[in-house]
């Protein structure tokens, strides 16, 4: 049985928010009975421990907490005192009896979580609405330093500024080599507050691990609010997410683990109140009008609906920016009802030959290699123009690698020569 979490004593300030740790089991969220299997199960599996380990592995306050829990268990002849390396409880170690080892074996049929303890899922859902990400506004300066690295158009970032800020959904499309996978992860850094995310939430009785040091990093705590914050949650870098071809139904769902018994969230949780990448959108595992359908209500109404194997579907927030990037033609991809729940689409474009040239100046000035305008001009006039080429940002700093692997080859310095760019262009482009 779970008991709600009062959030009236959360930590705030200005830009900061923090959940406060709970100081009696009713401010967890969770039944006593619940925290006293999780203690059972934890020296049941690790073996003897003190009850500041104990403390540390939940990651819930000792006092007020994990002792009412122990006596509980004490008291049912499940766990018993095997010594003390100090005065206070906190050094004593404790063991499970044999009552006490056939009772974790029977919560281990039931789950086998093991680690900090999980929050319910309403305060989840509470504390991410206090962390949205549509609330991050973005100003025209601030993009700039965010695409200084990039060579951009000023209309492209009086395009990407609204959009952002919208905090929904943006469809970047164009041909592939023209930076979209660059400006997503320049528009990800953008977001470089932190935010708390926890390790684990449960509903029903089911846990649900969220907290993956793949896409979350976590962050050092403000060192006046250490001691007071829950540990339960990682305060962490808003959530960066990248997926590709790889994606699929399944992983849009949350995934059970039959041995584990609990589960894990599906990507667009793991990415709430951050970024959600979706790369090369349109070669996934699945059409793209399935993945739209499946994202029809998420996508208006910031919620999404997961299911159980019990088969109970299940509320939990969607907050993040999405961003689908493909170079296949928008049109081709899903039909213009789909394309309109996606709020802005932006079409990343060829450079023009003065954008080409700068970056082409800017991968030489990073790669030791003297720019020279006489072999822009022989690159334009006697490769593009013959070949009937269209230009593309990444072909500078491709076409460069390729003099550089050629020079070294030769024994010669690396240079914009006729010959070495000739060579370059032979080995990278290929006419069929």
């Amino acid at each position: 049985m779970l008991t709600p979490v009062n959030l009236s004593d959360e930590i705030e300030q200005p830009d900061l928010f923090l959940p406060r740790r709970p100081t009696t089991v009713e401010e967890t969220g969770l039944s006593l009975s619940y925290i006293s299997d999780l203690v059972l199960r934890s020296l049941y599996v690790i073996g003897e421990l003190t009850g500041q380990e104990l403390s540390d592995h939940l990651a819930l306050w000792y006092e007020g907490v994990l002792d009412q829990a122990i006596r509980y268990l004490r008291r049912e002849q499940l766990v018993e005192v095997k010594g003390a390396g100090g005065l206070s409880e906190r050094a004593y170690r404790y063991q499970v009896t044999q009552k006490g080892v056939e009772r974790a074996r029977e919560l281990g049929e039931r789950s086998q979580y093991l680690g900090p303890a999980p929050v319910p899922l309403a305060t989840y859902s509470a504390i991410m609405q206090k962390q949205v990400i549509h609330g991050t506004i973005v100003d025209e300066q601030r993009l700039r330093e965010a695409f200084a690295h990039l060579v951009i158009s000023t209309t492209l970032i009086q395009e990407l500024g609204p959009a952002i800020n919208s905090g929904r959904s943006i469809f970047l499309y164009g041909h592939a080599g023209n930076g979209k996978t660059s400006i997503a992860e320049a528009i990800a850094r953008l977001f470089s507050d932190a935010i708390c995310i926890p390790h684990a939430v449960i509903v029903d009785g089911q846990v649900i691990k969220v907290f993956d040091a793949i896409h979350h990093t976590e962050t050092p705590l403000p060192a006046s609010e250490a001691t007071m914050f829950d540990r339960r949650w990682v305060y962490s870098k808003r959530p960066i997410v990248v997926t590709g071809g790889e994606l699929n139904m399944n992983s849009l769902d949350l995934i059970y683990n039959p041995i584990s018994k609990y589960y894990e969230a599906p990507l667009q949780m793991k990415a709430n109140a951050g970024l959600f990448l979706i790369d090369d959108f349109g070669r996934q595992q699945m059409s793209p009008r399935d993945l739209l359908n499946r994202w029809i209500v998420p996508l208006e109404k910031r919620v999404d609906f997961l299911t159980l194997h019990t088969g109970k579907k299940i509320e939990v927030p969607f907050d993040q920016l999405i961003i689908f990037s493909t170079n296949l033609d928008p049109k081709e991809l899903v039909d213009e009802a789909f394309l309109r729940r996606i709020r802005y689409k932006i079409e990343v474009g060829n450079p023009t030959p003065q954008q080409y040239r700068e970056i082409m100046r800017r991968v030489c000035a990073a790669k030791d290699v003297p720019y020279s305008d006489d072999g822009l001009r022989y690159l334009l006039t006697e490769q593009y123009a013959k070949r009937n080429l269209e230009l593309r940002s990444v072909h500078p700093r491709d076409l460069i690698d390729q003099t550089i692997d050629m020079a070294h080859f030769l024994n010669i310095k690396p240079t914009m020569s006729p010959e070495l760019l000739e060579a370059a262009c032979r080995s990278y482009f290929v006419e069929l």
